[in-house]
């Protein structure tokens, strides 16, 4: 009778399997024939859930590696978002109920604080204490934009508690890997645009408004040159930095520095090039010497002069001096004439900053709210000026938060610079410092602060900036090393 019973259980087990197995495949064809891209989705979907389930740690990872591959694929970069949202509470939670310990520091809890208050202007918008535009029209765009600001502060916490299952000079380096594709697209809309689909096409961005010349201006997968400008602004200091540590295969690490630096100018971004001069005086102050000195300088050189070999390049330098920067003859409000017809970015800067900074005054205190900056101006576009973003959507006490923001992060890099032991740190923080300079500088003329993919992997650098670099670290699979790579 036993017998009987496992045959009848074991025939039973074999029946449900293969009904299961195949209800699947009926319904991986069905999937396959109807829509392949929904197949690969949900296919995609089980693999990354299977792997959290296995390695969360190396998940999370790859998880910000490959966030450079779908900037501009929609709405994936949202799902991004909430997914880091929910995996990093989830985590928290589990923690906190296994009476594990979560690590946290004073700057995660001050960010915090500071994303709490961000929160004050969306409030405020169905309350009608900010401005005179319709709240129906501006209230998504501004819940939006403080549930992104949300996920910067989640992946600054759920990095936190990598703190002692990595090595800050490992999660430096896994996050080189995501130059791989955005640097394969970028160079394939060089070489061979036909070849690539249609959304990462250098076309593409006809579509968005862009000038005709727009189509030789590189951007990777990101949706618009001047996100994947930023995004190599960053790589160069890190690239700078691992090259000052290498002992060995330093060729390799100038290398990847010049080839960043190719693709960097392939964006032909004109702030691009203030920023990286403003990166290289910082780099080279501390060792003023004649080798660091030349090489910095024909590192700039060299910039500056493959930006003006392109007829784009020129043409972005030559506009300047048609503006009132340059040109005495011309103040702003012949500036705003121009802009209209004469397609120089910089003159259209001009109008769009003083449309904003007029609606500023009639709510100078707290602005006009959150996101709101599109629907100020007739030209329905972002600021292009994070100071006067800040200014316009959320007044005098908005911009002095903004400032204020930065200001911490600066002091906290200052005061690591000057107080940690280990020089590895110490120069890295330095670099993160030299960094937030340039963004600082290119903030006055960009919308830096929409460039979420480059926030990403700051507060991700951000937040190992302030570990103990000295202190040993258990990998996953039982080691310890104090230091890799």
């Amino acid at each position: 009778m036993l017998s009987l019973n496992r045959w009848n259980n074991l025939s039973w087990s074999v029946l449900l399997i293969g009904c299961v197995g195949i209800f699947s495949g009926l319904l991986i064809g069905f999937l396959a024939g109807a829509n392949p891209l929904i197949l690969g989705v949900i296919l995609s979907l089980l693999i990354l859930g299977v792997y959290l389930f296995t390695s969360f740690d190396y998940a999370i990872l790859s998880l910000l590696v490959i966030r450079s591959t779908i900037d501009y694929v929609l709405p994936l970069p949202t799902f991004f978002a909430i997914a880091i949202n929910v995996l990093t509470i989830g985590y928290v939670i589990i923690k906190l109920f296994t009476r594990k310990a979560v690590y946290t520091d004073g700057f995660w809890w001050f960010f915090a604080s500071w994303w709490l208050l961000q929160g004050l202007w969306v409030l405020l918008l169905p309350l009608g204490g900010l401005g005179d535009l319709d709240t129906d029209l501006v209230l998504s765009d501004s819940t939006r934009e403080w549930t992104r600001l949300f996920s910067w502060v989640m992946i600054y916490l759920l990095i936190m508690q990598f703190k002692d299952r990595f090595s800050p000079e490992r999660i430096i380096s896994i996050l080189f890997f995501s130059l791989a594709l955005p640097i394969l697209i970028a160079l394939l809309q060089m070489v061979a645009p036909s070849v690539l689909p249609a959304v990462f096409s250098p076309d593409a961005i006809f579509a968005t408004g862009g000038s005709s010349f727009e189509g030789s201006r590189i951007r990777g997968t990101f949706g618009h040159p001047n996100g994947f400008t930023t995004y190599l602004f960053l790589f160069i200091g890190l690239t700078w930095w691992k090259l000052q540590q290498a002992k060995r295969h330093r060729f390799l690490w100038i290398l990847l520095l010049g080839s960043i630096a190719f693709f960097y100018v392939g964006a032909k971004a004109l702030f691009s090039l203030m920023m990286l001069a403003v990166l290289i005086v910082f780099l080279i102050a501390p060792r003023l010497n004649i080798p660091s000195l030349i090489g910095g300088i024909l590192f700039l050189v060299l910039v500056i002069g493959l930006f003006a070999s392109s007829e784009f390049g020129q043409s972005r330098i030559g506009s300047i001096a048609n503006t009132p920067l340059l040109n005495p003859d011309i103040d702003v409000w012949k500036a705003i004439l121009l802009s209209k017809g004469d397609n120089n970015s910089f003159n259209w800067r001009v109008a769009q900053w003083t449309m904003l900074l007029g609606t500023w005054q009639q709510h100078p205190i707290l602005g006009s709210g959150l996101a709101t900056a599109p629907y100020l101006s007739s030209f329905n576009n972002f600021a292009h000026n994070e100071y006067v973003r800040a200014l316009s959507e959320q007044g005098i006490i908005g911009l002095g938060v903004f400032l204020g923001f930065f200001a911490v992060q600066a002091q906290r890099l200052v005061r690591l610079i000057i107080t940690c032991s280990n020089p590895k740190q110490s120069s890295f923080c330095f670099v993160l410092l030299a960094i937030q300079v340039g963004l600082l500088v290119g903030m006055a003329t960009e919308n830096v602060w929409t460039h979420t993919m480059l926030f990403y992997l700051w507060w991700t650098l951000f937040a190992v900036a302030g570990w103990d670099w000295s202190q040993p670290h258990k990998s996953l699979l039982g080691f310890t090393s104090s230091h890799a790579d």
